[in-house]
């Protein structure tokens, strides 16, 4: 139990960090012109990532499923999603963000994750939303929320996708990196 109570401490404070990089970014854009996109589902994305927590503080803590036999694997594959994390939101530097906030005519980021990957922070918020339920034997946890996890990408993407399109080089730049699910370019 100790053991959950400090990942799960780590793991609020990270998001908590992650929340303070965001808005700094984002005020640091905002005065140079940014726009944000997909407002309304940004706030379904905040109730599903809030309840994710609920869900596992629940699940795991309160009823204490325990630790699964493998945790030493599940751990280490949650520290590499956290260095992919580290690795995105330093590739990204000022223009990382839990919103979408597009600085118009800018140059798209294409070094980092981002030259192999158009999305690779949704990808590693996917395996760590399967990783960390599935540590701690959360089952519910890890099914109901990977669900929602897809259905709020398959909204968030084509959004963020369009409005990168718009403001930005992104077509160019990022027209043959793969995709997501339910993004893929078409041909011009």
């Amino acid at each position: 139990m100790i053991f959950f109570i400090l990942f799960f401490l780590v793991l609020a404070l990270q998001r908590v960090v992650e929340l303070i990089i965001a808005r700094k970014n984002e005020e640091w854009m905002k005065k140079r012109g940014a726009k944000e996109y997909g407002q309304n589902h940004y706030r379904a994305m905040v109730i599903i990532h809030t309840a994710f927590f609920v869900s596992l503080l629940l699940e795991a803590g309160f009823f204490h499923s325990g630790i699964h036999p493998l945790w030493e694997y599940l751990l280490a594959g949650f520290l590499l999603t956290q260095a992919g994390r580290i690795w995105v939101i330093s590739s990204l530097g000022k223009y990382w963000n839990t919103k979408i906030i597009v600085l118009p005519d800018t140059e798209v980021v294409a070094t980092g994750p981002y030259k192999f990957f158009r999305h690779p922070n949704y990808l590693i918020v996917t395996v760590e939303l399967a990783i960390i339920p599935l540590l701690f034997n959360a089952y519910w946890t890890l099914i109901i929320f990977a669900v929602l996890n897809q259905l709020i990408l398959l909204t968030r993407i084509p959004v963020e996708e369009e409005a990168l399109s718009r403001e930005t080089n992104y077509e160019h730049v990022h027209f043959s990196t793969p995709g997501w699910i339910g993004s893929e370019k078409k041909e011009k």
